[in-house]
């Protein structure tokens, strides 16, 4: 009898990262990854933003590094993580806000850069960068995942030099909270 076809997206929002080793957390999303296909993107916006969450909050330092240690599936899981920030702005908190955030994902020799355009109550993102920014945030992967997911904190990174700030420390300080973070 044929068993039955597992949607790996599925699967991956039900796994506990603790109840898995490091080569098994990065086998299920590369395993996601390759039923999305080749071409598309990782569908994580199959996953709800707590699943996600709760992902990145149980998975250890180990395992996010080996996840972000593949370059494809970094960019993929990144490149949801961002389009999901225009769902997640809070425009009502947000104001009148105007202003260009730039992150810098990574390390000078293997950088993934994007661009936050906050304006007119919308974040809109873009991989590339054409505006001048107001901060630009330089963190390594698996921290930027660890702050999405409300696993970290942002002075806390800061203050261990694994986030950096240029610009306007002061909006930078407070960004976090124009953005609804998923709790896990």
């Amino acid at each position: 009898m044929p068993q039955p076809e597992v949607d790996p997206i599925a699967a991956l929002g039900e796994v506990d990262p603790k109840k898995v080793g490091k080569a098994e957390f990065v086998a299920l999303l590369a395993a996601a990854s390759e039923f999305a296909g080749s071409v598309a993107p990782v569908d994580l916006s199959a996953l709800r933003p707590e699943q996600f969450a709760r992902l990145i909050t149980r998975a250890s330092d180990e395992q996010l590094e080996a996840v972000m240690d593949h370059p494809e599936l970094r960019e993929r899981i990144l490149d949801e993580v961002f389009r999901r920030m225009g769902e997640h702005y809070k425009s009502e908190k947000a104001g009148s806000t105007d202003a260009v955030v730039r992150w810098r994902i990574g390390s000078d020799d293997d950088l993934l850069r994007y661009e936050c355009v906050l304006a007119g109550g919308k974040c809109t993102v873009s991989k590339d960068p054409q505006h001048e920014p107001r901060v630009t945030i330089t963190t390594p992967p698996a921290e930027f995942l660890k702050l999405a997911a409300g696993n970290a904190s942002a002075p806390m990174l800061f203050m261990k030099g694994k986030l950096k700030v240029a610009g306007d420390l002061g909006f930078a300080a407070g960004l976090t909270k124009l953005f609804q973070i998923p709790k896990a």
